[in-house]
């Protein structure tokens, strides 16, 4: 991947307009995220927590949810139908080709 496409800035606005969307579409279970695109709102806190290398994971959450991650849960987070959970890792198998 030639991760030089667009510059720094652009990338970095880009990123912060996913996040407010995030953070907006809480109706939007991370169960689903999983199964569509085999990652959600904490796979990409954790990657910023792998990045940033300072930051723990519930740091990172907090950043990504906009609350902590415990208090997202609560709020927004429902119980996920087995028919979730296969999409879910039916998805994140296919991460293994490129991750």
């Amino acid at each position: 991947m030639n991760d030089t496409i667009v510059t720094d800035e652009v990338a970095a606005t880009a990123f912060r307009r996913l996040v407010a969307h995030l953070q907006h579409r809480t109706d939007v279970q991370n169960i689903d995220l999983m199964g569509l695109a085999g990652f959600c709102r904490n796979c990409l806190a954790d990657w910023i927590a792998e990045a940033d290398g300072t930051l723990t994971r519930d740091e990172a959450r907090e950043i990504i949810h906009g609350m902590p991650f415990a208090q997202w849960k609560d709020q927004h987070q429902g119980e996920a139908t087995p028919e979730q959970i296969a999409r879910m890792k039916e998805s994140v198998a296919k991460n293994a080709d490129t991750h």
